[in-house]
């Protein structure tokens, strides 16, 4: 347990909350917050997660996943439970949505580090859960790894608020942001209020220049229109640029969302049409057996990334063939 960041003290012993979007105001004493692991005891708020590592696994970059951040290298993912979200197709639902139980095992951010290290990857990823939820832990564990030569990257629900992404921006190298749906897909799938702060978010990562890419899971009847994925594209387009990287992932029915279908390959084809029309340069598939999963020259078709599953060949950022350019971030650690 630790004292929290971003809070407020108020005259009545409450607390009001100021990490995240939700901005949870008036927490009384002995209550936690909405994300359930940030509680006020007498005044002051505390994470109680701090140091309660509930998963710890190596992964590639690409399973974030991240295409155009240190391709081919492999990181130490972290998560705690808890989550600001309530997704009901939530993957990881049995850490990220039990409120109450502070399960894990005690590591301290010089532990995950060690751990990190002694596995021989090249970075830590905050994943699995929503890692604003345990921001001090991640906070303090980003600083010892970036001594220790390592980069850091997020998996997020891209509800943190803006303050929050300035801290972190410091330690912070890349990070995958979900844009799940429009207003009424985050009110009633997520029970969020709404896609504005997402957007918030996703400008001040550009300001801070953090290497972002998104991802929007493809649910069939929820968030599949083609004219929703334009004006999202358009979004991205207009406001972060052409070369974001933006992924199409297929949905399978799981936790309490299962009156959907699984989405089919044909249906993220038709998408991704879409996207590269709307003006992205980089839409990749993803959970289908597709091409569209490899990088190539923009100008001749060469391959420049080669990417089988979660085996990856980097073959630079200059095509071989005509010489043209691709954007990579995090070539320190190739």
């Amino acid at each position: 347990m630790k004292e929290a960041l971003f809070y407020r003290k108020r005259d009545d012993g409450k607390v009001d909350c100021t990490l995240c979007a939700r901005y949870c105001k008036g927490v009384p004493d002995g209550s936690s917050g909405f994300c359930g692991v940030r509680k006020n005891i007498r005044g002051k708020l505390y994470s109680l997660v701090y140091g309660k590592a509930c998963s710890l696994a190596v992964d590639p970059i690409e399973k974030k996943p991240l295409f155009h951040f240190a391709p081919g290298t492999e990181c130490l993912s972290v998560a705690t439970v808890g989550c600001n979200f309530r997704c009901r197709h939530c993957q990881n639902w049995e850490i990220s949505q039990e409120y109450g139980k502070i399960e894990g095992k005690d590591l301290s951010p010089k532990d995950i580090v060690g751990a990190a290290k002694a596995r021989g990857v090249q970075g830590i990823a905050y994943t699995y859960t929503e890692p604003t939820v345990f921001y001090e832990y991640a906070y303090d564990t980003m600083k010892l790894a970036k001594k220790a030569g390592l980069y850091n990257v997020w998996v997020s629900n891209g509800y943190t608020a803006p303050e929050a992404i300035k801290q972190a921006s410091k330690y912070l190298d890349a990070v995958n942001v979900d844009f799940k749906g429009d207003d009424r897909f985050y009110r009633k799938v997520c029970m969020a209020p709404g896609l504005q702060p997402v957007l918030d978010a996703l400008l001040e990562y550009k300001k801070r220049r953090v290497w972002t890419e998104i991802t929007t899971l493809v649910i069939p009847g929820y968030n599949d229109s083609q004219a929703f994925i334009k004006k999202t594209v358009r979004w991205i387009v207009d406001n972060l640029g052409p070369d974001v990287p933006y992924h199409l992932t297929a949905f399978y029915p799981t936790y309490k969302l299962t009156d959907a279908p699984p989405a089919q390959e044909a249906l993220l084809e038709k998408l991704y049409d879409v996207a590269r029309n709307a003006g992205l340069k980089w839409v990749y598939l993803g959970n289908v057996t597709s091409e569209k999963v490899s990088t190539y020259c923009p100008e001749c078709g060469q391959i420049m990334i080669e990417r089988s599953g979660y085996n990856t060949i980097y073959y630079g950022d200059r095509c071989g063939k005509c010489g043209a350019k691709i954007p990579i971030a995090g070539k320190k650690w190739l």
